[in-house]
C-alpha cells in the first residue's frame, strides 16, 4: 500500500514488498519522483528510462557523498541505517570524477574479459556438481533452487576468482552480503554487518600479502602496493563491491529466469523449440525483472533543470530506479510489464550505465547462459512447488528477488 506524507512524497517500502507497484505508482507521479527512504531521507525516484540514460552519463551527478550530499556530510547518517554501507565505502560506486577513472582503469585492468572468458569451463564444471548433486536427493521432496543452485555458483565463481578459499569466511561475507541488501533488517544486525565484513576483508589482505596468489585479490593488493595508486581504504571497499555485488546480482538473474519460465510455460516452450535463444531470456529476465531494483544513491553536483519542469536542486539526492526503468511503457509499450522473450526491445540499465556499468555484466550473463539451460535440459518436468502468489519477495527494496524458489525436480 501507498504511503504519502502530508507534502506527497512518496514513501518507499523498505521491505520491497510491491517493486513493481511502487514502480507504477512513481511512474505516474512523473519521470523524477520524490521519494522517501527509510530513516526518512529525501531523494528523487528516477524511473524513466531515457531520463536515467542521461543522468548516468551526466557530469553534474556524482556517486560521491563525502564531496556532494549535504545529509552524509552532516552526520545524518548512522550506522544503523540500511544505507549506511552504500554510502560509507570508498570503491567505484561511490567515486566521481578523475577518483573514479583512476579506480575503474585499475580494476578493469584485472577484471579482464580475457579472464572473464577462462571462466567458462569452471562454470561448466560447478553447474555439473550441482545438478550432479540434486540427484542424491530424496525423490519427490521440493528444492530450494535459490539456496541450492542460484546461490552457490555465482558465490563460487566469484570467490575463486578472488581467491577465497576459507568456507567458514565465505559463509560469514555472504551473510554480511545479505544483510547489505537487507533493507528491512533490524537496526543492530544493519549496524554489526559493516565492521564484521571489514574484519573478514582484513584477514583476507593479510593472507594474500603473506601467500599472494594468480586472484583478483592478490592483484588488487599489488595494484596498491607496488605505487599506491589505490589506497588502503580503496582497495577493501573495491573488495567488498566485487564480492558482495559479484554474486547478488547473478543469484536474483537466476532466481527470476527460472521463475518466469516456469510461472510461463508458452515462453518455456519457445525457448525449447529454438525458436528464441537463452540470451532472449536472460535479457528479457534483466529488462522485466531487474536484479537490482533500486540503488541508492547519487546526488546533483549543481542544480539540473528537467525537461518536465523539475529542478534536482544542488545536494539532492538521486535513487536509480532501474526496476521501473525497465518497465517504462514509453519504450516498451502498454505490454512493458509481461514477461515476453520475442519482444523486439528488451532494452534496459540492470547493470547501469555510462561510466558506472558493471565491470562483472559479462560474467554474469556467461553463468546465467551456462546455468539455465543446463537447469532445463537436466530436468526438463521442471516444476515449481508451491503456487506463484505464494512466493515471498526479498525483504528489500534494492534487491529484487525471492526468498526462496522451492521447485519440484522432474526429469521428464
Amino acid at each position: 500500500m501507498e504511503i504519502t506524507p502530508q507534502d506527497g512524497t512518496f514513501v518507499i517500502d523498505p521491505a520491497g514488498r510491491d517493486i513493481h507497484g511502487e514502480g507504477a505508482r512513481m511512474r505516474a507521479r512523473g519521470p523524477a519522483a520524490k521519494v522517501q527512504l527509510p530513516g526518512g531521507v529525501e531523494a528523487w525516484g528516477v524511473n524513466d528510462l531515457s531520463l536515467l540514460r542521461l543522468l548516468l552519463t551526466d557530469s553534474r551527478v556524482s556517486k560521491d557523498p563525502h564531496r556532494h550530499w549535504p545529509t552524509w556530510i552532516n552526520g545524518e547518517i548512522s550506522p544503523e541505517s540500511p544505507l549506511f554501507v552504500w554510502l560509507v565505502v570508498t570503491n567505484m560506486l561511490t567515486a566521481y570524477g578523475e577518483d573514479h577513472r583512476r579506480l575503474r582503469r585499475l580494476i578493469s585492468s584485472a577484471f579482464t574479459t580475457r579472464r572473464t572468458a577462462a571462466l567458462r569451463p569452471r562454470i561448466e564444471k560447478i553447474v555439473t556438481e550441482l545438478l550432479d548433486g540434486f540427484e542424491a536427493l530424496e525423490p519427490g521432496l521440493p528444492v530450494d533452487l535459490r539456496e541450492e543452485y542460484a546461490y552457490p555458483l555465482p558465490i563460487a565463481v566469484i570467490c575463486e576468482l578472488f581467491g577465497i578459499d576459507d568456507e567458514a569466511a565465505r559463509d560469514e561475507m555472504r551473510r554480511c552480503v545479505g544483510t547489505f541488501f537487507n533493507t528491512d533488517a533490524e537496526p543492530d544486525e544493519a549496524a554489526a554487518a559493516y565492521p564484521r565484513m571489514l574484519e573478514l576483508l582484513g584477514a583476507l589482505i593479510a593472507e594474500k600479502r603473506e601467500n599472494p596468489g594468480d586472484d583478483l585479490s592478490s592483484a588488487l593488493i599489488a595494484a596498491r602496493d607496488d605505487d599506491s595508486r589505490l589506497s588502503e581504504e580503496e582497495l577493501v571497499g573495491s573488495l567488498m563491491l566485487f564480492i558482495g555485488a559479484g554474486h547478488e546480482t547473478t543469484v536474483n538473474l537466476l532466481d527470476n529466469a527460472i521463475y518466469a519460465l516456469l510461472t510461463r510455460p508458452d515462453q518455456l516452450a519457445l525457448v525449447r523449440s529454438g525458436r528464441v535463444g537463452w540470451d532472449d531470456v536472460v535479457e528479457e529476465t534483466l529488462r522485466a525483472e531487474s536484479p537490482i531494483a533500486n540503488l541508492p544513491l547519487r546526488f546533483a553536483v549543481e542544480d539540473i533543470a528537467l525537461d518536465d519542469g523539475v529542478t534536482l536542486r544542488k545536494g539532492d539526492a538521486i535513487l536509480s530506479c532501474y526496476a521501473a526503468a525497465g518497465r517504462d511503457p514509453r519504450v516498451h509499450g502498454d505490454d512493458a510489464d509481461r514477461f515476453d522473450v520475442t519482444r523486439a526491445n528488451k532494452e534496459h540499465i540492470a547493470f547501469g550505465h555510462g561510466v558506472h556499468h558493471c565491470l562483472g555484466a559479462p560474467l554474469a550473463r556467461l553463468e546465467a547462459m551456462i546455468a539455465l539451460p543446463a537447469l532445463f535440459d537436466r530436468y526438463p518436468g521442471l516444476t515449481l512447488a508451491a503456487e506463484p502468489g505464494e512466493l515471498r519477495p526479498l525483504a528489500s527494496f534494492i534487491s529484487n528477488g525471492h526468498r526462496s524458489l522451492p521447485v519440484h525436480l522432474t526429469a521428464g
